[in-house]
């Protein structure tokens, strides 16, 4: 039995099929002068973007919008002048393409794994795709074709590049195990897409898995069984089809309303980070966006976006959800989020320096922009603004005083938008839980974001294996910032939302239910689970459930009466 991380729940059995990694040294090449070396590059790149363009079409038709955007992502990079002449620079210093095309990947592959954002990270493996489809092309090598996989295969790879999943088809695989990859790692988001179970990051599982062994695929226990026993095989096969059943089960929630068995109504929205992803929301029947991440839209690039091209972006997402609300974090950068054009200097204690509202409120002209484009595009939906890592009255009040002179440009230049656009604040912080009925009095909605919340109320960075055991939201200090932070803004009048990884888990619904949280917001793929839990809670079990739980002391006595006594 080999352990790992769980990136997409399910049971999966089949039989392995390993993915090579290709040989890509190209020591044997030598220099051909920089004007050759240059042609050769440039008929690379046009060859490798005529590919990649028809793959991110053939996984838009079998997978979807969102992880095609992935492939188109890598052409976008590879078209940006600025990478394309590092590479010739290598060149002119005496470089083979092959050499140019390691030495930039690498620098670019560097910087982005150097984050602790892992989301970040992943910006890491997609260059590094990159880089090894554009070495296969000047070495004359092919990609690996997943097109004509066996019925019921189970791959196994170190890790699961965006171009070798191009051509993957649904009903071929039964899972998938890497050796590397997070929850956020393009492996996980197209199991997630495709339903497929997956665990990743498995140590040393490539060597100890062979062609057409029987592997089990436990991906919510992030487990995975190399050739089991009859009777654990058996066992297994039995949890397979009993979630199988679950999950055609969930079909009756699609385009229902979200309500409490006993009636009571709450909105059931998605976290996005792009244009592509409200669609994904939009087709699981997500109510509206209760998180746009709009740092997105400034990665991978080499300048800002500029007003239009944000504009754009909202437009879009806001025609998506005609008459539902979408709400726009403004622009999150800093701590673990380092955007390399923006100049960010480097700090000691980068989640607790210059970052997300404090870092816009210091570029009153970059965040001009991004409000003046939120605005324009709110002639066009129901937007809502949110500020993130709020601390004090100043940071919204300064905020909403820019939020004003913009609005007073758009008068004046006659540019339509919704006047009354609602302007609200994450609660992710200590200092705002302990202020919360301060900023609930000025700010127009709340919404709770629990990942920065949970690492700044326990003291413990995320990103840090050695203090995990803190980092949950089953710490009682953290379920009591989240019901104070709920009770302020009803004292107040205003929504509270969340649109942290908590909103999704199954064993909180029922204490964030009586905690009389107004809307949810989770991952696309976590929509329809989420509805049916809410549908299977009274407010009279749930309020008797929270009662027993609140008394509770320790984070793994909340987590441990809640999996004996948080089933519906």
């Amino acid at each position: 039995m080999y352990k790992g991380i769980g990136a997409c729940a399910g049971i999966g059995i089949g039989r392995a099929v390993l993915v090579r990694q290709a040989d890509l040294d190209y020591s044997h090449v030598t220099f051909a002068g920089a004007e050759t070396e240059k042609a050769r590059l440039a008929q690379a790149a046009a060859a490798f973007t005529e590919k990649t363009t028809a793959m991110a079409e053939q996984m838009k038709q079998r997978v979807g919008e969102h992880q095609a955007e992935i492939l188109m992502g890598q052409v976008m990079m590879l078209s940006d002048p600025f990478m394309t002449g590092q590479m010739n620079d290598a060149i002119d210093q005496g470089q083979c393409a092959e050499g140019a095309v390691d030495t930039v990947c690498g620098m670019y592959m560097d910087m982005f794994a150097s984050v602790e954002d892992e989301m970040m990270r992943q910006r890491a493996t997609d260059v590094k795709d990159l880089k090894e489809r554009l070495l296969k092309i000047l070495l004359g090598q092919e990609d690996v074709d997943l097109s004509a996989l066996p019925a019921d295969a189970v791959l196994v790879a170190r890790d699961l590049t965006p171009s070798m999943t191009a051509g993957l088809r649904r009903g071929s695989i039964a899972g998938i195990v890497t050796e590397v990859g997070g929850a956020t790692s393009h492996s996980a988001i197209l199991a997630r897409a495709m339903e497929l179970p997956a665990v990743l990051s498995v140590p040393g599982i490539v060597d100890a898995v062979q062609d057409g062994d029987c592997v089990v695929v436990d991906g919510g226990e992030g487990l995975v069984l190399v050739k089991p026993e009859d009777g654990v095989l058996l066992a297994y096969q039995a949890r397979r089809d009993a979630l199988l059943r679950e999950r055609a089960d969930l079909t009756h929630y699609h385009n229902q309303p979200t309500r409490t068995e006993d009636g009571r109504q709450v909105q059931l929205f998605g976290n996005i980070g792009s244009v592509a992803d409200a669609a994904a929301v939009a087709e699981a029947s997500g109510e509206g966006v209760g998180l746009f991440r709009t740092e997105f839209l400034f990665m991978d690039r080499a300048a800002l976006p500029d007003e239009e091209e944000q504009f754009a972006a909202y437009q879009a997402v806001a025609r998506q959800f005609p008459d539902r609300e979408v709400i726009i974090r403004t622009l999150d950068v800093g701590g673990d989020k380092d955007i390399p054009y923006l100049g960010l200097e480097r700090e000691d204690n980068p989640f607790l320096g210059f970052r997300a509202v404090r870092y816009c409120l210091k570029r009153e002209e970059l965040f001009a922009t991004q409000l003046r484009a939120i605005l324009r595009a709110s002639a066009f939906g129901k937007l809502k603004i949110m500020l993130p890592l709020v601390t004090c009255l100043d940071e919204l009040h300064s905020a909403r005083t820019l939020l004003e002179q913009v609005k007073a440009d758009l008068d004046r230049a006659g540019i339509p938008y919704d006047k009354a656009i609602p302007l609200g604040v994450m609660i992710e912080t200590p200092a705002a839980v302990l202020i919360a009925d301060l900023l609930a009095r000025e700010a127009d909605f709340f919404s709770i974001g629990t990942n920065d919340l949970t690492q700044y109320i326990m003291a413990a960075d995320r990103g840090n294996a050695n203090v995990a055991y803190l980092n949950t939201p089953f710490q009682p200090a953290v379920l009591r910032a989240i019901r104070q932070i709920i009770c302020a803004g009803h004292q107040a009048g205003i929504p509270v939302g969340m649109c942290g990884e908590a909103a999704a888990d199954p064993l909180l619904i029922p204490l964030l239910l009586d905690f009389g949280l107004d809307e949810f917001s989770v991952g696309a793929s976590a929509i329809l689970p989420t509805r049916k839990r809410i549908a299977q809670w009274s407010a009279q079990r749930a309020r008797q459930l929270t009662e027993e739980v609140m008394a509770l002391p320790t984070a793994s006595q909340v987590q441990t009466y809640l999996k004996t006594h948080a089933q519906p």
